[in-house]
């Protein structure tokens, strides 16, 4: 059998081990020829490829980014749903001239979705999920995650010293467009005083009541994590913002810090590590029994698989009660919410 393997999306780290994973796997244990598709979707389209063997495939657990590169797929998914037939043809023609008998595409929400579209149209796919924000449905959890929220937690711990010294309110600001997981898991392990993600919402008043009181009982600073993707009702970074807010409303000197790509780069964990280890590995055996169209998954303590069809569209998000916010709140955290 011959496997294609392309990664698409925003980088993570894990991705490498993941693709080594799929790849020592399938030669080593199944026999396969395994191919890697260059940035992305695109990649397929132009048959960008390089020929992947057990030899390139040594020296790149614990390398960060892609050894693939990566790459959006706005075009790619515009000729999937355009209602020119032309557009599907080019992209099953271009699979076929590969020679594929599967193409494994490891990516987040936008590109498990990309990948379902490809089974509708009769190409064998397995999707193995990846993203920092751990918002994927389908899964427990995705590999980048622990590395993202363990950076998190370094820079937060290491506020509180700053914050400290200073009598200042910290605010940082942490990845997550819709989904809050980084800030929930780095806020609570490194002792944030506030949590503000953007399944939850909040109340300003909340916030700056919760900043007073810390300060009356004689806490000399607050460190408030704040996820990008809270809405806010300026055309601010919400850090920005809460920074400003809180400043002019307690009077206390407000810094901000804005993480941002610090959070995606660098060595992953060895979690994540081993999570892509497991996920890719997993990947090839589905392959060899020729169970297409699904995605691998985490769930509980046991590396599952499950229907792509289940998965497109969808996003994996913090609930109120989940078992952090609970108990967050019975130590007096707060969510910026009554």
């Amino acid at each position: 059998m011959k496997v294609g393997i392309l990664t698409s999306g925003g980088d993570a780290p894990g991705i490498n081990a993941t693709i080594r994973g799929v790849g020592k796997t399938a030669i080593n244990y199944y026999g396969m020829q395994v191919i890697g598709i260059q940035n992305g979707f695109s990649g397929l389209l132009y048959k960008d490829i390089i020929e992947l063997t057990d030899a390139s495939l040594s020296g790149i657990l614990n390398m960060g980014g892609t050894i693939l590169g990566t790459a959006r797929e706005k075009i790619f998914r515009k000729m999937i749903t355009s209602p020119d037939e032309k557009d599907r043809e080019q992209i099953k023609n271009a699979y076929h001239e590969l020679g594929l008998d599967c193409l494994v595409c490891i990516g987040g929400n936008g590109t498990q979705r990309t990948t379902w579209m490809l089974s509708e149209l009769g190409l064998n796919v397995i999707g193995i999920p990846k993203t920092i924000d751990n918002d994927v449905y389908g899964t427990d959890i995705t590999f980048g995650f622990d590395t993202a929220v363990n950076i998190a937690s370094e820079a937060i711990d290491r506020l509180h010293s700053t914050a400290s010294s200073h009598r200042r309110v910290m605010i940082i600001e942490l990845m997550g467009h819709h989904a809050g997981w980084i800030t929930l898991f780095a806020g609570m392990a490194a002792g944030a005083d506030i949590i503000l993600l953007p399944e939850l919402g909040y109340n300003m008043k909340v916030v700056i009541d919760k900043i007073k009181q810390r300060m009356e009982l004689g806490k000399a600073y607050s460190i408030v994590a704040v996820a990008e993707g809270v809405e806010v009702s300026t055309d601010e970074r919400p850090a920005a913002y809460f920074t400003r807010e809180i400043q002019e409303q307690t009077g206390f000197e407000t810094r901000e810090t804005v993480l941002g790509y610090i959070q995606r780069g660098g060595t992953p964990s060895p979690y994540d590590r081993n999570l892509g280890t497991l996920l890719g590995g997993h990947a090839a055996e589905l392959i060899h029994q020729k169970k297409f169209g699904r995605m691998v998954a985490k769930l509980g303590n046991t590396i599952s698989d499950v229907p792509l069809a289940e998965v497109g569209g969808k996003l994996r998000l913090v609930t109120a009660d989940h078992d952090l916010v609970v108990q967050g709140k019975r130590m007096g955290i707060s969510f910026g919410t009554w």
